[in-house]
């Protein structure tokens, strides 16, 4: 199939910053860009501000990819923006339980991952005793280990944790009653007696979440690792070994850069198929 042969592919990228300078957003793109000249795509993508501008796109994109941000994710609850956020992830599911054979696909990250998990009731949402900052391993369950977006990934495997909240305790009614599955959990922490968080969810045969950050990349890991400001405070709370860990961390192509190379692509891999299918 020639570029000209395949069909358009949309992509609508939710914004969850609120104004708040990230890489996130860069690493979206970045991987977008990529995908699209690997597989001949004629992709293209449009960004929405939802948390500060109330921006939120309607049903005419194939992909969303909704980002991670600050703060908690029990205080908007209520609030304008997240009203219409969620307005339209109820049009995106009925959408899929309807007869139209292209079906829309949603990748949720960090805080957006958090908010669904409270949508849905999987588990108790909670404050972390200290932020969970750095590149580290994640564990596929057995569940993670047939899913197609683990495809090529090791496990455990690698990528940037950064995160002051937490989703744990998973209700298993819900995950059962909802046919949702448990992907993937935290790092074993065997002197630490505190349950491990969930870090991805397969939401259904087109949504699904992580709580890490799989369009990070080592360029905007340095740059974040590199700004005096937050230096000073990556060793203030992990200490100075930890952060030259992490800086050492960058240069292993088997960590965080096969994470970014490996996972929203098959992600992206279901969703074009579909598309080219239908």
């Amino acid at each position: 199939m020639t570029q000209t042969d395949k069909p358009p592919i949309k992509v609508a990228i939710l914004d969850l910053y609120n104004g708040i300078e990230n890489e996130g957003i860069r690493g979206f793109k970045e991987i977008l860009e990529r995908y699209k000249t690997k597989n001949m795509l004629d992709l293209t993508y449009e960004l929405f501000d939802v948390r500060k501008n109330c921006e939120v796109p309607g049903l005419e994109f194939d992909v969303y990819l909704s980002s991670g941000g600050p703060g908690s994710p029990l205080d908007s609850e209520g609030s304008e923006w997240e009203k219409k956020y969620f307005n339209l992830i109820t049009q995106l599911e009925q959408h899929n339980q309807s007869d139209d054979p292209q079906k829309k696909y949603v990748f949720f990250v960090c805080h957006s991952f958090q908010l669904m998990c409270r949508r849905y009731q999987l588990g108790y949402i909670n404050q972390r005793i200290s932020t969970s900052f750095g590149i580290l391993p994640v564990h596929q369950t057995s569940a993670g280990k047939k899913d197609l977006i683990f495809k090529d990934m090791d496990d455990p495997f690698y990528a940037v944790d950064s995160r002051s909240w937490q989703v744990i305790n998973p209700n298993e009614k819900q995950f059962t009653d909802l046919g949702m599955q448990l992907l993937a959990i935290e790092k074993k922490r065997p002197h630490v007696d505190l349950p491990r968080a969930m870090m991805a969810i397969r939401f259904s045969e087109y949504f699904v979440g992580t709580q890490f950050h799989p369009e990070a990349d080592p360029e905007g890991m340095r740059t974040h690792l590199l700004n005096p400001d937050r230096k000073k405070e990556v060793i203030y709370e992990h200490g100075n070994d930890k952060y030259t860990q992490m800086l050492e961390l960058l240069d292993d192509e088997d960590k965080l850069q096969h994470t970014q190379n490996t996972m929203i692509p098959n992600f992206l891999d279901e969703a074009v198929l579909s598309l080219q299918e239908s």
